[in-house]
């Protein structure tokens, strides 16, 4: 999809807001994620975020083939990005896993594959393997060597982009500087939001063409990783006063924000209508003021703790 030196959000700028709608990572009712799919392709969605171990990307598949099928777009339209899981690092694992997500997707690729987190666990049938305490087995990775193997994937074909995510500026910099670098990340996947403005992370990756996407992007959490000390984000006073100003609510507030930082939000909703809501920001603008007044909200607070 880009090639060297080309940017994801000169790419795809009608990707700049998208839904997360396919994280669960417990399992929804059956066909709740197919439905939810298809009402934010019908609404506008275009960049659909996904992965194998979300345990629904059957239904994410289905619903992209029920939209073709329908003549609502063209698979050129769509915009899916799937995510190598952390048991899957070994060089020689990595292409087979995608294909295993391509074929529960049933397409012929992927326009972003990403590295899902920098750590990698015990490779095995165990998405999370455990020893007899509890805790998480872990296996020695090497970020180049898997990099390799991602890199190998996109001169297949598989994937039209590979990216990485909730890299560190030290872990992008091993990819950046590894000697017969064929394809940079093109993106960086971490949590971004008022609360969590990543200004530093943002600005190393500006300097190198790395689009940041930023999930949680409304300081929503996940069910196991959640930070239950953390403010809610949506209660904000200033964000709900700048809502009112604009007749907005304050996620859209949020996602606004972050869409004019050059962000890429990815707002998980099985709910219609505030799937629809999420992608009503595009008929306003916050002015200079407001967004120095959202970024003096940063209070360095994760949503998602990732205590792996």
């Amino acid at each position: 999809m880009f090639g060297e030196g080309e940017g994801y959000l000169d790419g795809m700028n009608f990707l700049f807001l998208t839904d997360s709608i396919a994280w669960q990572q417990t399992q929804t009712p059956k066909g709740t994620c197919l439905e939810s799919v298809k009402i934010a392709i019908d609404t506008g969605y275009r960049h659909i975020d996904g992965a194998f171990v979300y345990f629904n990307e059957h239904e994410v598949g289905q619903a992209i083939r029920e939209k073709i099928a329908e003549g609502r777009i063209k698979r050129e339209d769509i915009f899916y990005c799937g995510k190598l899981w952390n048991t899957c690092h070994p060089p020689e694992l990595v292409r087979p896993t995608l294909e295993k997500t391509l074929k529960i997707l049933q397409l012929d690729y992927v326009d972003l594959y990403i590295i899902e987190l920098p750590m990698a666990f015990k490779p095995g049938d165990a998405i999370y393997p455990r020893d007899e305490n509890g805790k998480f087995i872990y296996h020695e990775t090497d970020l180049c060597a898997t990099w390799e193997a991602m890199e190998a994937c996109k001169d297949a074909g598989l994937a039209k982009s590979i990216g990485v995510s909730n890299f560190n500026r030290r872990q992008l910099e091993m990819i950046l500087n590894k000697p017969g670098l064929k394809h940079k990340p093109v993106s960086n996947q971490v949590e971004c939001h008022p609360y969590f403005t990543q200004p530093k992370l943002l600005e190393f990756c500006r300097q190198h063409d790395i689009v940041i996407v930023g999930y949680s992007p409304l300081g929503t959490s996940r069910d196991e990783t959640v930070n239950v000390s953390s403010p809610p984000l949506l209660k904000d006073t200033v964000l709900n006063a700048i809502g009112k100003k604009y007749n907005k609510t304050a996620a859209q507030i949020a996602l606004r924000f972050n869409i004019q930082r050059g962000v890429v939000v990815i707002p998980k909703s099985f709910n219609p209508q505030r799937i629809r809501e999420n992608f009503q920001i595009f008929d306003f603008s916050l002015t200079e003021k407001e967004m120095k007044e959202i970024e003096a909200l940063n209070k360095n607070v994760r949503y998602v703790e990732l205590l792996m």
